[in-house]
């Protein structure tokens, strides 16, 4: 709490709403998007509004939770699918001139819904035609459009190189420009850290309609857009990344515990070595309901998924010294291609194919569902686990990640880049709850609050640390129109950035000091009394 107090006693603590706040125009909003983009590049096809006989599908395709999915919101006036970076430019002035609110969608995976609801009159900008990615393989990097899927980056580096790749997500559907702007965490953090680790430019539209790169970027905005979300500065048109180095043979495995094979001792234990192992070596453990062997009775299991930069052999070696409890066999680890793990991670059979990771969404979004996230510094005793268990049973469908750290996240300095969960976390967890019958909601939503509720003396506090890649509303927000500094400040700002909550707030008084970029949990800016 004491970055939150010495934010307080040095800014001045305003609403920040909008002095300049202009009266919603739709007819001239819609009228200034011709207008500004040229016969060349023009902007009819790229736009849909509610009388365009596929706005639906171009809204539900990129949906992910059913629980805000609203194709009939009358408050959305258009949806802009930019396919030129003209496109974004317009986007951005003519909401600006004509009082309309921004939402970026790049690949639909913000867990609120943050990137295609609000409360007030908005455009959706959909970034996902904007999706070139450039590979080279000598300099070891690469410039990824904001609309390209983590899929669709992997399978370029895997064809250009078999011993390159990018510490990302094991989503392939991500889209890169919010996966990345939030932190970007996957299965190479203890190796290489995460995505904003390996940021060293981007192209980003401000809030004037410019594009800023490189030397116009500036070192501050490019390191508040590396961790802190891009949607609070600007529009990320595309970023520039450096490349990490891997083997031609990497060694997966899944194995199964359930609470009858000692499941709790076997976690108990993996808590106290997973963030000590060797960097190559990234082991989640996966708690969740499953069906018991009487199928009207519920379990907890675990599932153990590993990926290890080397050969099986080595593998075993390691896990034979470090956590043998868990009773890991050589059939059980499969030695492939760092590409073909990506298919490991989705569950798919050892050896489909990784075409897979180009299909894109159409279907609109079948489920319900609610995440949480925690960071864990110290291990969570048994009875407390069984304490857990006995809540996650209350659930249909539920599941923990419990996601090593260690490795290098113990090296890089909390405020190297906006993302500020380093060193000191055992783990982070992820919680969700998955459900098809909306009529479910509430108890959901109640149970995933009390299972919140009894992790409390487990996890870490002062603040009660979230990532900000598994949005959660419950940390704290505010309404769509305005941003009340105080309650950032004391809520989400401090549990998502830390101390480097009050850098963020300085970047945005810098780059949009009228706060049109703003949104639920979005960065305010301040000035310095």
């Amino acid at each position: 709490m004491k970055e939150v107090v010495y934010v307080l006693l040095l800014v001045l603590l305003v609403s920040v709403s909008d002095a300049n706040e202009t009266k919603p125009n739709t007819e001239n909003f819609l009228r200034c998007l011709r207008n500004r983009t040229s016969p060349k590049n023009p902007i009819t096809e790229a736009l849909y509004t509610h009388e365009n006989s596929t706005f639906v599908s171009s809204y539900v395709s990129y949906t992910k939770n059913k629980r805000y999915s609203n194709p009939n919101d009358t408050k959305l006036i258009a949806i802009v699918a930019a396919k030129h970076e003209s496109h974004v430019q317009a986007t951005v002035v003519c909401a600006k001139v004509n009082g309309v609110q921004i939402r970026i969608r790049s690949g639909g995976h913000d867990y609120e819904g943050l990137s295609y609801i609000s409360s007030v009159p908005f455009v959706i900008l959909d970034m996902h035609d904007l999706r070139s990615i450039t590979i080279d393989v000598f300099r070891k990097q690469a410039w990824v459009d904001a609309g390209a899927t983590m899929g669709e980056l992997y399978t370029k580096i895997a064809e250009a190189s078999k011993t390159l790749a990018f510490a990302g997500g094991v989503c392939p559907t991500l889209g890169a420009g919010g996966h990345i702007s939030g932190g970007g965490y996957g299965n190479l953090i203890r190796k290489y850290g995460i995505s904003v680790d390996h940021v060293v430019d981007a192209r980003i539209v401000d809030v004037n309609g410019n594009i800023l790169t490189g030397a116009t970027l500036g070192r501050d905005l490019l390191w508040a857009i590396r961790g802190g979300g891009g949607a609070s500065f600007g529009v990320i048109l595309s970023w520039k990344i450096n490349l990490v180095d891997v083997p031609k043979t990497v060694t997966v495995f899944k194995v199964n515990k359930t609470l009858e094979q000692g499941v709790t001792d076997v976690l108990y234990k993996w808590q106290l070595v997973s963030s000590k192992l060797p960097r190559d070596l990234f082991l989640r453990a996966m708690p969740q309901v499953i069906n018991g062997a009487v199928p009207s009775e519920k379990t907890i299991a675990a599932v153990f998924y590993a990926q290890f930069l080397g050969s099986a052999r080595r593998l075993m070696a390691i896990m034979n010294k470090n956590l043998p409890e868990l009773g890991l066999k050589r059939e059980d680890c499969y030695e492939m291609s760092w590409i073909n793990t990506t298919m490991f991670w989705q569950n798919y059979p050892v050896g489909t194919s990784t075409s897979l990771l180009l299909a894109r969404p159409s279907d609109p979004p079948g489920a319900f569902f609610k995440s949480k996230s925690d960071y864990v510094k110290k291990p969570i005793p048994k009875e407390g686990m069984e304490k857990i268990w006995k809540t996650m049973l209350k659930f249909n469908n539920m599941w923990m990640q419990w996601n090593p750290y260690g490795g290098v996240m113990d090296k890089i300095p909390a405020d190297a880049t906006a993302f500020p969960h380093r060193k000191g976390n055992l783990f982070k967890i992820q919680y969700f709850a998955l459900w098809t019958d909306a009529n479910a909601t509430d108890a959901n939503l109640g149970l995933m609050k009390e299972i919140y509720d009894e992790m409390e003396p487990y996890v870490s506090s002062n603040p009660r640390e979230a990532f900000l890649n598994y949005r959660d509303i419950d940390v704290g927000s505010n309404i769509s129109g305005k941003t009340n500094v105080e309650e950032a400040a004391e809520i989400y700002g401090s549990r998502y950035f830390l101390g480097n909550f009050k850098r963020l707030m300085e970047v945005k008084a810098k780059y949009d000091p009228q706060n049109f970029f703003r949104f639920e949990q979005s960065i305010p800016p301040v000035r310095a009394m």
